[in-house]
């Protein structure tokens, strides 16, 4: 079982995707290898968070490339780039464009595996908040139209016969209305409502 957070190593050669393999597994990180940065791409939507580790220098869509998609997505996964000996200017590019580090080969096993745990541990609380803010963006989309003005009044402060009165409809109604914004916004307490609605940016004050 992977405890060190897991790794997605991307290179077009095979014998190098091998010896990472070999390498982090050993370590102690779980891993999946990706022989093209398009494959990574078509997968990301459905990956756990992670870090890339990616050659900088492939056929098709190159480290360069990647990363400024990763960037149009405003992924949270950090990326560390492997460059060849000498290509530092392509390292420095990859650098502005949001890698976290870059590495030339051939590398230290120790130094990467080091860089990678660094990465993870900076990067994950980030990856956290994102996840739950998505999560609670989530919840308010599955509330029907009603429901989100029942839900929009009870977080203004307003009882359920001001909205009631608001929207024209019984106060046992609005109780029914209540009751499924709570159970749909997993809240347990209207405190715990209005920091859900804060978190989702429906209180902009």
């Amino acid at each position: 079982m992977a405890t060190k957070g897991h790794v997605y190593v991307i290179d077009d050669d095979a014998a190098m995707r091998d010896s990472l393999n070999f390498l982090l597994e050993s370590a102690g990180f779980g891993v999946t290898l990706f022989d093209d940065a398009l494959a990574f791409l078509d997968a990301l939507p459905g990956l756990g968070f992670g870090c890339v580790v990616s050659d900088v220098r492939m056929p098709g869509l190159d480290g360069i490339e990647l990363l400024k998609r990763m960037k149009a997505q405003q992924s949270t996964f950090p990326i560390l780039i492997m460059t060849g000996h000498g290509d530092v200017p392509l390292a420095v590019e990859a650098m502005k464009l949001g890698a976290v580090d870059f590495l030339e080969k051939p590398f230290d096993d120790d130094r990467l595996t080091a860089m990678i745990e660094s990465a993870i541990r900076q990067a994950e609380p980030a990856a956290k908040n994102e996840a739950v803010a998505q999560d609670i963006t989530a919840r308010v989309a599955s509330l029907s139209p009603r429901e989100r003005q029942v839900m929009e009044g009870l977080i203004a402060g307003l009882s359920n016969k001001l909205i009631a009165r608001e929207y024209d409809i019984s106060p046992r109604t609005i109780e029914v209305y209540r009751a499924n914004v709570m159970t749909k916004m997993q809240a347990n307490s209207l405190s715990e409502l209005v920091r859900l609605a804060m978190r989702a940016g429906m209180l902009n004050d």
